[in-house]
């Protein structure tokens, strides 16, 4: 690669300047918001891909892309511009960037005292590099020794991502190792870096296939460094900053895009095994789920259909039903909605060169073009070859979009299982349609699983309008929280699978995917024993997405009753969650509606705490749960680190009160998932452990876990109909509560706004046992507040 290395300033405009490189590159600097300034690189000025799909700032994107150079949903502030010589440095209020001669970037934030500070800088030597003669680039920067580095999305490993190199390429990763695979499913090549004072992201807008070095290069004619390099397309990245780490997350969300509010049975326990639509009688294997969860009292909210009802012979074929197996879908759905439960079906992107109706969709042009050749390219896929999709062609998305319409939702199904979308492609140069304006693969390929999903999403609202949708997708990019609930893939069954996906799932919710989960119990290798398979349960009820998912090797099934002896424990682990469920429903919101993570680690929430920075395998869910899951085999006690929050944190089942900022040890019996809850706040539950309902779900209580002294906290509890857009129309209901506490009394004080009235009438008020203190709501002496 050529390092670019002499630039002046050309062009002065509204909103950005125009640096000229090397007399024919051009260096664009943007400034978006206060703290937020876009660097972009016109090779020989031009782009190689002139859209994105995952900036959204404001709505949605457009179908083909919104253009790159958009700068509607930013404020676009006032900044300052000075020149000297061999530099000029651009500033807003709270951001300042130096640009270097020769090239390189320097950058500093400005403290709530008013002085500069360094932030982050480029590598003086060889921070930029084009390649001369083809499609690669690269960026190089500083490495602080006090930078933590977090983000990148989907990873396997310690969630702290410093001494390690990382690779951006959509893989179907079966049976991956959660502690070193690398790459996986999605491509999300975002950083959070991390300091005492400051915290800042990183993010690049670039789909190709790309690597991130965070440490684990060393060069010894650089000073340390990171690098980021991709195969193909634009330098093009976003900087910014924030005082914590949950600023900068929170920023990189309204940059992408907002989190799906999808329906709350979406959080209910989700059934699914590839045994039973693999079986010759897949239609009754799934009736008899339904019978067992009623039998053995689990309650659940939906199934997920593995892709085995369309197969023939040992193939699948999206869009077929073998009626051999699923003799009557109709049937099928209407058993399932009897008994409360939604189905999801498994949807694959590519159609292999014998599919009933391969010829067809070839002769209208539907498929990705071979290079070198106008016919469709040919990949290996599921133990054959066939041709992807082209989802940038607004013929394939109307031809999809009539599949799921008639072979899915007009058969009963509710929602898609967007699956096995990576898009293994490997022909770079394969041609897609690009809306009009050809592409080749290699500069769009996560896009298309983010098209995928939203032609999936759209056809749902056409069939059922008044309903908000559901849909589930394994693969994708940055900005896919827009339209899916997601989870971390094809894990293999073992006790350190456990440990790392917890890590796994973390470095999601940092990276802008709130609503995610993992396959419990494990998907593939050996069936889990009792004791693995009940500690898994429990920790994967703690998660937004919550489904027991297996193709075990010895094609066993994982199944709720599946070890009788644990049964009650896996029972009273799903029952937890169902209490829980108007917790969890609120977290959903928020993640909605003000950019909220659901899952946490510790320190988003402590970094006063450095104790919190430490790897461990606690999470927060929202800020007020603890979840201290059990990962190690023969643990019957758990040592927890109680961060120093100034307020303490209560043992959820006993009530006893401890300080912050201390070790404990908790008992662990197998039946128990130990859990914290943060001094202050409420927990909204239920009493209906069974499938959602919002008409039956008649009872709710506020546990209160007060101060333990004098003080003040708030929280909120949201709910609706759970399934209908009337919350945007005011028909929900918000219920704000202060508790204040002093010697002798706990004030509560509860507010509401909404038109919606839910089944239950009055919100029962409790107190962890020995709370001696007088109980007061609004006013009032009592335990209730009447809706």
């Amino acid at each position: 690669m050529k390092t670019l290395k002499n630039w002046t300033v050309t062009r002065t405009e509204a909103h950005h300047i125009t640096l000229t490189v090397d007399g024919q590159h051009q260096l664009c600097l943007y400034v978006l918001e206060q703290n937020l300034f876009r660097v972009l690189i016109k090779r020989r000025g031009e782009l190689a891909l002139d859209r994105t799909w995952s900036i959204a700032p404001a709505e949605d994107v457009p179908w083909e892309g919104r253009p790159r150079e958009d700068l509607s949903g930013f404020s676009l502030p006032d900044w300052q511009l000075e020149q000297a010589e061999g530099q000029v440095t651009v500033s807003t209020e709270q951001l300042r960037v130096t640009v270097h001669q020769p090239l390189w970037l320097e950058w500093h934030y400005r403290t709530a005292q008013g002085d500069w500070r360094p932030l982050v800088s480029d590598r003086p030597t060889s921070a930029y590099l084009l390649n001369a003669h083809g499609d690669g680039v690269a960026h190089y920067q500083r490495r602080e020794p006090d930078d933590r580095y977090y983000g990148l999305g989907e990873k396997a490993g310690p969630l702290l991502r410093n001494g390690k190199r990382y690779e951006m390429r959509n893989l179907d990763a079966m049976g991956y190792n959660a502690a070193s695979t690398d790459p996986l499913y999605k491509h999300i090549p975002f950083t959070l870096t991390r300091r005492d004072d400051i915290s800042s992201g990183l993010f690049y807008d670039n789909l190709a296939s790309c690597w991130l070095d965070l440490g684990n290069e060393i060069d010894n004619y650089h000073a340390p460094y990171r690098r980021w390099q991709a195969e193909a397309g634009d330098i093009d990245y976003y900087l910014f900053t924030g005082a914590r780490t949950l600023d900068v997350t929170k920023a990189f969300v309204r940059l992408t895009g907002k989190t799906l509010f999808g329906p709350k049975w979406s959080l209910g326990y989700s059934g699914s095994t590839m045994h039973y639509t693999d079986a010759p009688d897949a239609q009754a294997q799934l009736g008899n789920f339904i019978r067992l969860c009623r039998e053995h009292a689990i309650p659940c909210d939906s199934f997920q259909l593995s892709s085995g009802y369309t197969s023939i012979n040992n193939k699948r074929y999206v869009f077929n039903w073998n009626y051999d197996k699923v003799p009557q879908p109709k049937a099928m759905s209407a058993a399932f909605h009897d008994a409360g439960l939604k189905l999801a079906a498994n949807i694959k992107p590519c159609l292999l060169h014998d599919h009933p109706r391969y010829e067809e969709v070839a002769q209208q042009g539907l498929f990705i073009r071979d290079s070198q050749s106008d016919g469709p390219e040919i990949s290996s896929f599921w133990d054959d070859e066939g041709s992807h999709l082209d989802f940038t062609n607004p013929a394939t998305i109307a031809w999809w979009q009539n599949g799921v319409t008639t072979q899915l939702l007009e058969m009963g199904i509710d929602s898609t299982w967007n699956d096995n979308n990576e898009y293994e492609v490997w022909d770079g140069e394969a041609r897609c349609h690009g809306f009009g304006s050809p592409v080749a693969i290699k500069h769009i390929r996560p896009v298309m699983p983010l098209l995928m999903m939203r032609a999936s999403l759209e056809a749902q609202q056409r069939f059922a309008p008044e309903k908000r949708p559901y849909l589930i997708s394994r693969s994708g990019c940055a900005g896919m929280q827009r339209y899916v609930q997601t989870w971390s893939g094809d894990n293999r069954t073992s006790w350190q699978t456990l440990r790392y996906n917890i890590q796994m799932g973390l470095g999601m919710s940092l990276s802008g995917l709130y609503n995610v989960g993992h396959d419990v119990g494990g998907f593939s290798g050996d069936k889990p024993d009792a004791e693995l398979f009940v500690r898994w349960v429990q920790n994967g009820v703690m998660h937004p997405r919550f489904t027991i998912h297996s193709w075990n090797d010895d094609r066993t099934v994982n199944e709720p009753w599946m070890y009788p002896a644990v049964t009650p424990a896996i029972r009273s682990a799903i029952a937890l969650r169902y209490r829980l469920l108007p917790y969890l429903y609120t977290l959903l919101w928020q993640a909605h509606a003000d950019d909220e993570p659901m899952l946490r680690p510790t320190f988003l929430d402590h970094e006063h705490d450095a104790q919190t920075f430490e790897a461990c395998d606690d999470f927060m869910l929202g800020r007020d749960l603890l979840v201290a899951s059990v990962v190690e085999a023969g643990q019957r006690e758990r040592r927890v680190w109680l961060p120093d929050n100034d307020a303490g944190w209560y043992d959820f089942y006993s009530g006893v009160w401890y300080s912050g900022g201390q070790w404990i040890t908790l008992p662990a019996p197998l039946e128990t998932l130990p859990l914290l809850v943060r001094a202050g706040a409420g927990l909204p539950l239920s009493e209906r452990i069974t499938h959602v309902d919002a008409g039956q779900d008649d009872t709710r209580e506020l546990k209160l876990f007060p101060l333990n002294g004098v003080g003040t906290s708030q929280g909120l509890l949201f709910e609706d109909d759970g399934e209908s857009w009337g919350y945007l129309r005011g028909n929900a209901l918000w219920v704000t509560w202060e508790m204040v506490c002093d010697a002798t009394t706990i004030d509560l004080k509860v507010n509401a706004r909404g038109d919606y009235r839910p089944a239950w009438k009055a919100l029962k008020v409790s107190l962890p046992a020995g709370e001696s203190r007088k109980l007061r709501v609004n006013g009032v002496d009592g335990d209730e507040w009447v809706v």
